[in-house]
């Protein structure tokens, strides 16, 4: 039995409450009929999907569709900003 799991469009990640976050999924089997549901996950377990989304983004340029977060950041003199990696 094969599924497709996708971000369900048109739904965006919305807080829950003061420290959970749901990312809206759609599920189908192959075959059949798809259904929603939410990936619910700690504040802790949303900033560890970014660190490693951005990790498997690394190197790649960001589309011309990318969201400001993938873009440039620019920064004023004396205005802290990090320059390595861990």
């Amino acid at each position: 039995m094969s599924w497709i799991v996708e971000r369900a469009p048109g739904r965006p990640v919305r807080r829950t409450d003061p420290q959970r976050l749901a990312v809206p999924l759609r599920v189908t089997r192959i075959g059949g009929h798809p259904t929603e549901t939410e990936l619910t996950l700690t504040l802790t377990e949303a900033e560890h999907l970014h660190a490693a989304l951005c990790r498997a983004l690394d190197g790649q340029p960001p589309p011309p569709a990318a969201p400001d977060c993938r873009q440039q950041v620019q920064t004023s003199p004396g205005t802290a900003h990090i320059t390595g990696r861990l």
